[in-house]
């Protein structure tokens, strides 16, 4: 599968949408959407409201997630928003604040 890797210095204002891997490794403001999965890295920074199939989070990420699969919050990622998934993993020291919904769609 395709990955497009979105770089540290890098910084986008606006609307993403894809059908391929996202890796964050820069700053991303707006809205996201994918038929893939979105992985934001130790230095990624997303303000965005996100539907994607899996999201993993190594970085910081404020705004809503939707995702059909699964959400990971590593243990030095960040995250502020709510979260509807049907699986949900928040690692041990990793930050979280927000609502969950664990319900099958």
């Amino acid at each position: 599968m395709a990955k497009t890797i979105i770089g540290n210095t890098i910084v986008i204002d606006g609307e993403i949408e894809g059908g391929e891997d996202l890796v964050i490794k820069g700053t991303v403001h707006g809205k996201i959407a994918l038929k893939e999965s979105l992985f934001v890295e130790s230095s990624g920074v997303v303000e965005a409201d996100i539907e994607t199939q899996n999201v993993e989070i190594s970085g910081e990420l404020t705004g809503n997630v939707i995702c059909t699969d699964k959400v990971e919050v590593k243990k030095d990622g960040k995250m502020t928003g709510d979260i509807r998934a049907p699986r949900i993993l928040i690692a041990d020291g990793a930050h979280f604040k927000g609502n969950v919904d664990m319900e099958k769609r």
